[in-house]
């Protein structure tokens, strides 16, 4: 029997010159018809050859869709040691055992986490009564797919405050479409009726342990349309088993009028044990800042709460935690690099005070309030590292992790602990568990994950690139140690550069098989993240956007030319609103790119706006309806800047039909017009799945396919001759 090294040398051996086209020829990608609409906008002509594409209904753009899916799919089968990519995967998932992760503690010291067992297919719930017992599983979504034949995932949940009731978002298909359902802890039976349309985010429990409090969408008609999906949204209470029909609405745009919230406004309600207070903060499902309001607790009962205005968007609060009369937030006003702010509700008229700032070189990410301290997250580049807080001790001190790398603290909602427990894992390190008590760190083993063996050892280098206009770019490059550097390697870009959302150290096993065949991996930080503090993420916003992919084409360049690659074996690849990362990266650069994959893409910026959640990003990227909106939508719609006649990288876009964050039309455009423009000889292939949609809740199955047919798509074109 053949060991584990053995078998990594084995499969080494069998690719050695990368993955290669096996001789039998594919059919051949379906044409699409050209429609073309042009609408004009502030004067401008905007032509939009695939604008029918837009109606997913319609049965010859789906079943154009699925041909083209087949196409990808009899190409990428055609791709000699595919197959065995999958199974390295596997075999490396395999490798990582259980994983315990997204912690939450009671105040009874039990925890709550997501669990993904090595043969599983589909994240659950669990839980121990403390940290050392055994474990239940309470939620399993493999028990409905299996009823149903359909994929089923976890989209949220959280405890009730005494741990006996959990409440839980389950969705179908990759849809996120998550009815809300409260699980017994104790029996492990249901109790109630599912709640339909209870999106992420808006669900907290009463102090009672017995009321759970969440914001549900309205039902929309046929006469509605996509973009009034998360408008006019309203927070319910309802009591564990009562009818879903008995739920009372108590806050929201048609609920409080009298506190001018927009239709907009997606609300949550914030709750602690022992607190006289209930707090209230809105958003628009995209930005994390909104308005947030006060009122007291026994008020919701009577159904008149005296809402106090706290804060209005330009307050820019984007974290809350209440403990007792103290409201603890995290803001950027007056603070790019953010400070943790203390405020007590019992005056009115009180001023806030710094509770905590980061160090003069770092970013504070996150924050935990413990029973009597502060635990933040501070970033510092790629590193999340963490930094105490005693009692009004605003500067804190840094804590010796014992891993380098990203820290997360685990949740503990009623601030009951003096201790704090967090994982950390670092490019090369998968996740360990530690708990922080009188400043040691002290090993969490239930919560560490196995290390695969026979990884390569890696080299990890930060390095600063010099942009288009000399700004500095933070970029990670990872290879294996004792790889070449005198002769170019398959390289691949990775970023993202929006929302603020930075792109951060942690082990990432779909990297493993790519760097131990030789690969070299770049991760850019580049504007519109948060990796350097607000100012950072503004500069990659509306008209700034550009600055996205122009950092990421000077990363690009760097790697080229310091012999990393050459551009036939450089790639660059993103997915969402990564998708303006990528695709105009190649749009406006095609030659310096042998290829790039795009997934669940953002690539048509200007019609974005006509959707269900479209309409949500207008504060990230701007609206059509104003001409400074408009021309920065069209510069970041990469859809609008392919041009007939140009040799374009190879592409492969991807994309679930139930995609509910970016509709699927935007890969079937892109790809349309890519196929139509494109001289380079090069594919272009629309990767398509019925039961997907954005990434999230897919099946460990589904997860492997994806990233075997993307990193041999890849492999195949830095390699091919």
């Amino acid at each position: 029997m053949k060991t584990w090294r053995s078998r990594v040398a084995a499969l080494a051996l069998l690719l050695p010159l990368g993955l290669v086209l096996a001789q039998s020829a594919p059919p051949v990608a379906p044409v699409a018809p050209v429609r073309d609409q042009v609408d004009t906008w502030h004067g401008v002509q905007v032509h939009d050859p695939y604008r029918y594409m837009e109606n997913l209904a319609d049965p010859q753009v789906r079943n154009w869709m699925l041909a083209q899916g087949r196409y990808a799919r009899a190409t990428l089968d055609r791709l000699q040691g595919r197959d065995a990519l999958e199974k390295r995967f596997a075999a490396i998932e395999a490798g990582l055992g259980d994983r315990r992760f997204d912690i939450t503690r009671l105040a009874s010291g039990a925890l709550f986490y997501q669990l993904r067992g090595r043969n599983d297919r589909q994240v659950k719930i669990a839980m121990r009564a403390r940290a050392d017992g055994p474990e239940r599983v309470l939620v399993d979504p493999d028990v409905m797919a299996r009823r149903t034949g359909v994929p089923h995932a976890v989209n949220w949940w959280t405890p009730s405050w005494d741990g006996r009731y959990l409440a839980y978002g389950l969705s179908a298909g990759g849809s996120e479409d998550a009815s809300l359902i409260v699980l017994d802890v104790q029996t492990g039976q249901a109790v109630g009726e599912p709640v339909t349309r209870v999106p992420d985010g808006g669900v907290s429990w009463l102090p009672d342990s017995r009321t759970v409090a969440f914001n549900r969408l309205r039902q929309l008609t046929a006469e509605d349309a996509a973009t009034e999906q998360y408008l006019d949204s309203a927070v319910h209470l309802l009591k564990v088993g009562e009818a879903v029909d008995r739920a009372r609405a108590v806050f929201g745009p048609t609920v409080t009028r009298d506190l001018g919230l927009r239709r907009l406004d997606n609300a949550r309600l914030l709750f602690a044990p022992g607190s006289p207070w209930v707090v209230a903060a809105t958003n628009d499902t995209t930005q994390r800042e909104g308005s947030v309001f006060v009122a007291k607790v026994d008020e919701l009962a009577g159904g008149r709460p005296g809402w106090r205005r706290l804060a209005s968007f330009d307050d820019h609060w984007t974290e809350l935690e209440l403990r007792g009369d103290q409201l603890f937030y995290l803001t950027t006003k007056g603070a790019p690099r953010r400070q943790v702010m203390q405020l007590d509700l019992r005056n009115e008229g009180a001023v806030p005070r710094l509770a905590a700032q980061p160090p003069a070189d770092g970013v504070i990410e996150s924050f935990a309030l413990g029973r009597d301290q502060l635990l933040l997250q501070v970033r510092q580049g790629a590193t999340i590292g963490l930094r105490l807080y005693a009692a009004g001790a605003v500067e804190g001190k840094a804590v010796d992790t014992p891993v380098r790398g990203a820290a997360r603290i685990a949740d503990d909602p009623a601030h009951a602990h003096a201790d704090f427990l967090y994982q950390v894992s670092s490019w090369t390190v998968p996740g360990r568990g530690f708990v922080l008590r009188g400043g040691r760190s002290l090993p969490l083993a239930a919560f560490d994950t196995a290390t695969p063996p026979g990884l390569p050892q890696l080299v990890v280098r930060d390095v600063m690139v010099p942009s288009h206009d000399g700004v500095l770019v933070p970029m990670t490059i990872l290879h294996r140690k004792d790889l070449a550097r005198n002769q170019p390697h398959p390289t691949l870009l990775l970023g993202y550069g929006s929302y603020g959302i930075s792109e951060t150290a942690g082990f990432r096993p779909r990297n493993i098989p790519w760097l131990e065949r030789g690969g070299v991996i770049a991760v850019a930080n580049v504007r519109g993240s948060g990796v350097l503090g607000e100012e950072w993420r503004m500069a990659g916003t509306r008209l700034k956007k550009p600055n996205t992919w122009k950092d990421a084409i000077a990363c690009g360049q760097y790697l080229v030319q310091q012999g990393y690659a050459t551009p036939r074996t450089l790639s660059i690849m993103s997915g969402s609103a990564g998708g303006v990362f990528a695709g105009r990266a190649i749009t406006e650069a095609p030659a310096l790119f042998g290829a790039a994959v795009i997934q669940v893409g953002m690539l048509d910026a200007i019609r974005a706006e006509d959707t269900a959640n479209g309409i949500t990003n207008i504060s990230e990227f701007g609206s059509v309806k104003d001409a400074d909106g408009f021309r920065g939508l069209l510069e970041m719609s990469s859809y609008h800047q392919v041009r007939d006649g140009t040799a374009y990288p190879a592409v492969m876009l991807v994309h679930g039909l139930n995609d509910p964050r970016v509709d699927a039309w935007n890969s079937a455009k892109m790809a349309a017009r890519l196929q139509a423009a494109s001289t380079s000889g090069r594919p272009v292939l629309l990767r398509v799945d019925a039961q997907d949609g954005h990434g999230i809740g897919r099946t460990a199955a589904q997860a492997r396919s994806v990233d075997a047919d993307v990193f041999s798509f890849l492999w195949w074109q830095a390699t091919a001759q």
